[in-house]
């Protein structure tokens, strides 16, 4: 839904399943349809979009997708955003590090995301922007080669080319968002920073990559990374770097007592990678690839001090801390007050709460209908604070 100040809010459907489009389409009958008439009181609803390689390709199809624009201006709805970070299988095997591949060094995910810009510019609304976010360059354990790094920046340059070109043609503002995430090339502000630095450098001259390519801050990648919204912020700021969209996410935050570490092993499941930061005592931080990789190392002795862990496992945006479990909320909510401070910092906000299926069963509602709706009615509260309202 548009809130104010041109403002645009959505939850993304990668919540649901949706690895063809017959499911992704159904996914969309089933809940969304659910969740709009709950939440969207007859405005105009926004949908962030989550597409697969597949389901983008069944999509394209022009009877598919005339239908689709049809079932859209039917139920009053619109697409402004896609996520277009996970490319193929999201839910029901082994993702963990096949959500990075393919990554910015193979020609495959650039074409897949030309593609779902393609898509997007057909359905943006008039004078709406339009925003992919897409994988943090690559995943380190990859180990990319100095050629394969090359290629990557290469191709982000060609889809800032294909960006500038379609908006032109369109008249949408269009623009890609690289969303940092731990144990990725880009997991924080500093290393965004330094890529960004790094593309400018092969063309100098060339400002389009400040419109057409920013930054999906995602509120709990960027938490588990122990970063300040405030300087965050302001680091990309301060560096030209667009905001394109704004992912409105947890994690948990607990101090891993013995009876901590045990609770944990209901969030040590085994398909999607949930990495964990830990902050010890004196300041410096440890990587952890997995929860698994964290529970299973020695228990401090009884006397010393514990470390913080933080850990990569979306938790409802409205999830009260208990039982010794904490949460990220703190950054989120620092992150809505800089856009109070600056309302144009960024138009694109999306709730991202996609580990509905594996969530212990102690966290979920009674169906994901009544998550989403929860999550909405948290989020649109913490707006309405800040001055920020749904608008006809």
């Amino acid at each position: 839904m548009q809130l104010t100040d041109g403002l645009h809010l959505a939850y993304c459907t990668n919540i649901h399943r949706g690895e063809d489009w017959a499911e992704t389409f159904a996914g969309l009958e089933r809940h969304t349809r659910a969740v709009q008439a709950r939440v969207s009181s007859g405005r105009p609803y926004a949908i962030g979009l989550r597409l697969s390689d597949r389901a983008s390709r069944e999509l394209i199809e022009p009877g598919t997708f005339s239908a689709f624009q049809e079932w859209l201006k039917r139920h009053n709805a619109y697409v402004f955003t896609i996520n277009g970070f996970p490319y193929g299988q999201f839910h029901g095997q082994r993702v963990k590090e096949q959500v990075y591949a393919p990554d910015w060094s193979q020609p495959e995910r650039l074409e897949y995301t030309q593609r779902l810009f393609r898509i997007l510019a057909q359905l943006l609304p008039p004078g709406v922007a339009g925003s992919v976010s897409t994988v943090p360059v690559s995943y380190k354990a990859f180990q990319r080669s100095p050629d394969e790094q090359k290629r990557a920046l290469l191709q982000l340059w060609d889809c800032v080319d294909f960006l500038d070109e379609l908006s032109q043609q369109t008249g949408h503002d269009l623009h890609l968002g690289l969303e940092p995430e731990p144990l990725c090339t880009l997991e924080n502000t500093e290393e965004c920073v330094t890529y960004f630095n790094q593309l400018r450098d092969i063309r100098p001259d060339d400002r389009r990559i400040d419109r057409h390519l920013g930054v999906n801050y995602d509120c709990c990648h960027l938490a588990i990374e122990y970063e300040s919204p405030a300087e965050a912020l302001a680091r990309l700021q301060s560096a030209g770097i667009r905001l394109s969209k704004i992912h409105l996410s947890n994690a948990l935050s607990v101090s891993p007592t013995p009876e901590i570490r045990q609770s944990l092993q209901a969030f040590a499941e085994d398909i999607y990678f949930h990495q964990v930061i830990e902050r010890q005592t004196n300041g410096s931080l440890v990587r952890y690839a997995d929860l698994h990789d964290a529970l299973a190392t020695p228990i401090p002795a009884p006397g010393v001090p514990l470390p913080e862990w933080r850990i990569h496992f979306h938790i409802p945006l409205h999830s009260e801390p208990r039982g010794g479990f904490n949460t990220t909320a703190d950054h989120l909510i620092g992150v809505l007050d800089a856009v109070q401070a600056q309302p144009g910092l960024c138009q694109h906000f999306e709730m991202e709460t996609y580990t509905w299926e594996v969530m212990p069963a102690a966290m979920k509602q009674r169906d994901v209908v009544d998550q989403l709706v929860n999550e909405y009615a948290w989020t649109l509260a913490r707006f309405a604070e800040r001055g920020f309202r749904p608008v006809s």
